[in-house]
């Protein structure tokens, strides 16, 4: 049995298909000794070779059409191919984006529809010429349009193919709609396919009719031609199912493209699927997980092994774990066995936000170099409308400590969700320029309604009129209601806050990009006392040395947030203990240095609470200097003056 597997744009370029890697390796499980030839087409390479020697094009064309999902340039440059016809509603594209790219890209997307078909007929005319019973194709996000247009011309060339669709877009009610919709689809695999898809293929192999109608989540046709969608299966994937992905054919493939000399590859690995925080409280935005929410993780030592033994086999220290979340007893048992190994692993992971600084240290002994943190907002009560379970300060905690442990992130800044309010952002902006040594978001962005997410399945949460995204109709020769049942993106009337206050946080986002690389706050304990160096533009203080017992007291306690209440009967607790005179903390004195600490930028102030932003130094030692070193000597090694100690006495003002 020959069974093609086909990976087309847009996925990305520096990494393989787990789906079909996955897929292989459970193929050639079940169909032990020959009995199935493989083939892996990993078309979003050949796309960058072929259109890298037709074009003026680069890594970065590929991944801004790439990342260009949500908007949906990425489907329409193969629109013409899907839909056989040239310049396939060129002028609609034109006139909906013009102004919302830059024109170089515009330009760039014109260039590559008119591209595209002689791709995707070369591309599935090698296909075809192999001869296959199978051939397979993974659709996740913006792969669509290219890989319904690929289906469409190897049915034409080769129409004994069997062609069988998978992946997150043929998902629920999305994979019945692509089956009814496209005739050149024979089968859809809805939800996970390491059972199904090799059932459906033994199914095929023996002519089995009864078994091929009694495979859960299968879209096939019936005898009158009829599109039927079997009922999923509601039950999901034990974490003993989930196998090792087989990558050898990708990474030969990149060697050998110009992809190759763009960007290095990475692995891709799963430890879990699912969430264990949707389980309990479903992000109110998010679409992700589709129809299996149920958390499962695989054992922790077998997922080590599965980590280093794909390290090994293919030289690459760079991997990409996919899992939604964090599994938080990885912490005690995963991340110690990493960090025994010996690697100089870079891996990339996806947590909560409310990690603690020693989790982050965990991660990063383990190589856990990159994360994603879901931060999405500063604000706690827009926070608690995305049921998000964590606080302004807990975020802004998080980005302090992850500067502490040299873990780099990547969050968006969201906004436009119902209910929230101009004063909501207006807190939070004037204090961003005591973040600006933090890291900041990538982008500021109004959240969109995705398929799955309780703000689609749920119009009392605030977003009732919704609509396939009008990007979607530059793409699709369908009506309305088909590409309801289609799509993953939704259109909706614009919630939240008002232009005005929307510019506000872009500048701001902007201004907090900006001054990043040259921005630093950082504090170093040295027992009875506490020095602070600060290089923040929109601050003139430079050096900071905190003595009074209280404010070193206090300083302590926002490591974590505080209320102003709780502060107060903490540190007369810690001085009493210490042998301070209790009278010297008082309310009063107290609200004075939350305020003054407010003006200096040494502290974030949200929904009641209080947290200081300054990173510990990463090495303490460079900063343990005598009270003459502090006076008057340099701390960068350059002429950047600083401010003496003693100019700042306690309760004082910074001169």
């Amino acid at each position: 049995m020959h069974i093609v597997l086909v990976d087309m744009p847009w996925s990305s370029l520096d990494a393989p298909s787990l789906a079909l890697g996955i897929l292989k390796r459970r193929i050639l499980d079940v169909f032990p000794d020959g009995a199935a030839d493989i083939e892996v087409v990993h078309a979003n390479l050949d796309f960058a070779d072929w259109v890298a020697a037709r074009t003026e094009y680069g890594f970065e064309e590929y991944e801004f059409c790439a990342n260009s999902y949500f908007s949906g340039q990425s489907e329409w440059i193969f629109s013409a191919a899907l839909n056989g016809r040239p310049r396939w509603r060129m002028a609609e594209f034109t006139e909906h984006f013009d102004g919302k790219m830059p024109e170089r890209m515009l330009a760039k997307a014109r260039e590559l529809h008119e591209l595209a078909p002689l791709f995707v007929r070369e591309t599935a005319a090698k296909i075809a010429a192999t001869a296959p019973d199978v051939v397979g194709f993974t659709t996740t996000f913006a792969q669509n349009a290219a890989t319904l247009a690929a289906a469409r011309v190897v049915k034409e060339l080769a129409p004994g193919t069997t062609t069988v669709f998978g992946g997150a877009n043929c998902d629920g009610p999305q994979g019945a709609a692509l089956h009814r919709n496209f005739p050149q689809v024979d089968f859809v695999v809805r939800g996970e396919g390491e059972i199904v898809f090799p059932r459906l293929l033994t199914a095929l192999r023996d002519g089995d009719a009864d078994d091929l109608a009694a495979i859960p989540g299968l879209c096939r046709r019936d005898a009158q031609g009829r599109s039927v969608a079997h009922p999923m299966d509601a039950a999901p994937l034990p974490p003993g199912a989930l196998v090792t992905p087989d990558y050898g054919d990708y990474f030969e493939r990149h060697a050998r493209s110009t992809a190759g000399g763009w960007v290095e590859p990475r692995l891709v690995v799963e430890g879990s699927r699912g969430c264990w925080w949707g389980e309990k409280h479903h992000c109110t935005f998010c679409g992700l997980n589709g129809s299996f929410m149920e958390f499962r993780s695989k054992d922790p030592r077998r997922f080590v092994e599965e980590i280093l033994g794909l390290v090994e086999r293919h030289r690459v220290l760079d991997v990409w774990v996919t899992d939604n979340i964090l599994d938080m007893a990885y912490l005690n048992s995963m991340a110690p066995l990493l960090q025994e190994s010996g690697y100089d692993l870079r891996l990339c992971y996806e947590i909560k936000s409310n990690l603690r600084r020693e989790q982050l240290a965990t991660l990063s002994a383990a190589g856990v170099s990159y994360v994603q943190p879901g931060v999405e907002n500063l604000s706690s009560r827009v926070l608690k409308l995305m049921d998000k379970g964590v606080s302004g300060c807990q975020n802004v905690r998080l980005l302090r400590d992850a500067e502490t442990t040299g873990v780099n992130l990547s969050w968006n800044y969201l906004y436009g969700f119902p209910g929230e309010t101009e004063q909501d952002y207006d807190e939070i902006i004037d204090q961003l320029p005591a973040l600006h040594h933090l890291g900041p978001p990538a982008n500021s962005t109004r959240l969109k309604v995705e398929r799955f997410s309780p703000y689609f399945d749920r119009p009392e949460l605030g977003f009732g009129e919704l609509r396939p995204a009008s990007h979607y109709h530059h793409i699709y020769d369908l009506p309305t209601d088909e590409l309801a049942d289609l799509v993953y993106i939704f259109d909706s009337p614009h919630q939240g806050i008002a232009d005005d206050c929307l510019n506000r946080l872009r500048a701001a986002v902007a201004s907090w990009t900006r001054a990043y690389p040259r921005s630093r706050l950082t504090h170093c304990d040295l027992g009875g006392h506490i020095v602070l160096v600060d290089t923040r533009p929109g601050f003139s203080w430079r050096l900071l040395d905190l003595t009074d017992p209280l404010e070193v007291t206090v300083f302590r306690l926002l490591d974590t947030p505080h209320s102003p209440a709780a502060l107060l009967r903490k540190a007369a607790a810690r001085c009493a203990d210490a042998g301070e005179p209790a009278g010297e903390v008082t309310a009063e004195r107290l609200t004075g240095l939350l305020a003054r600490w407010s003006a200096l930028g040494l502290v974030f102030a949200e929904g009641g609470q209080y947290v200081q932003v300054a990173p510990a130094v990463a090495n303490q030692d460079l900063l343990r200097l005598d009270a003459d070193g502090l006076n008057g000597h340099g701390l960068h090694g350059d002429d950047t003056p600083l401010v003496p100690a003693l100019a700042v006495p306690a309760g004082g003002d910074i001169r």
